[in-house]
C-alpha cells in the first residue's frame, strides 16, 4: 500500500478512498443547463396544468359551452389583457416545455453531430416561428377590422 492511498474497508481490499484518489475530476464546463432544463420541465408542466385547465373551465364549463365559442367568444376574450396574457403564457409555456422535450430527444437519439445541429436549427427556428406569430396574433387581433361588423365587442354602446 502507498503513503497516497488509503483504503476503504467498506468498499473492497482494493479501493481507494476518493480523498487521496490520484485521479482529478475535472468539470466540462456545461454548468447546470441540463439540470436547469429538468426543473424547468417539472414547474412548466405544473403550471401548465393549470393554465390548461382553467382555460378548458372558462371556454366550455362556465357559459354556453362548447356551442358558446365562436369568433365573437374569442374577440370579446382577447379584449381583455387578462385573457391575453394569459393565453401567450399557455402558448409560451406550452412551446418551451416541448421545445425542450424534443431537444432532449433529438440530444439522446442522435448519433451524428452535424444531424444533431441541423435537427436543433430547425427546432429552435420552428418554435421561435410559432412564438413570434401566435404573440401577434394575441396581442394584434382586432376583430373590428371589417367596419361593417356587428359583433358586440366592435359596437360601442
Amino acid at each position: 500500500m502507498s503513503a497516497t492511498t488509503e483504503t476503504n474497508y467498506h468498499a473492497g481490499p482494493d479501493a481507494v478512498s476518493a480523498k487521496k484518489s490520484r485521479y482529478r475530476r475535472v468539470s466540462k464546463g456545461r454548468g447546470n443547463f441540463e439540470l436547469w432544463s429538468w426543473v424547468f420541465m417539472r414547474g412548466s408542466g405544473v403550471l401548465l396544468l393549470v393554465l390548461v385547465f382553467g382555460h378548458l373551465f372558462v371556454n366550455l364549463m362556465l357559459g354556453e359551452g362548447i356551442h358558446g365559442i365562436d369568433f365573437a367568444f374569442v374577440a370579446g376574450k382577447w379584449s381583455s389583457p387578462f385573457w391575453q396574457t394569459w393565453d401567450m403564457l399557455m402558448l409560451w409555456l406550452a412551446e418551451l416545455h416541448g421545445f425542450n422535450g424534443v431537444r432532449t430527444i433529438i440530444n439522446d437519439y442522435t448519433e451524428k453531430d452535424r444531424t444533431r445541429w441541423i435537427l436543433k436549427g430547425l427546432l429552435v427556428a420552428s418554435a421561435l416561428l410559432v412564438m413570434v406569430l401566435g404573440t401577434l396574433v394575441i396581442f394584434t387581433f382586432d376583430p373590428c377590422l371589417d367596419p361593417s361588423s356587428t359583433l358586440s365587442v366592435c359596437t360601442a354602446p
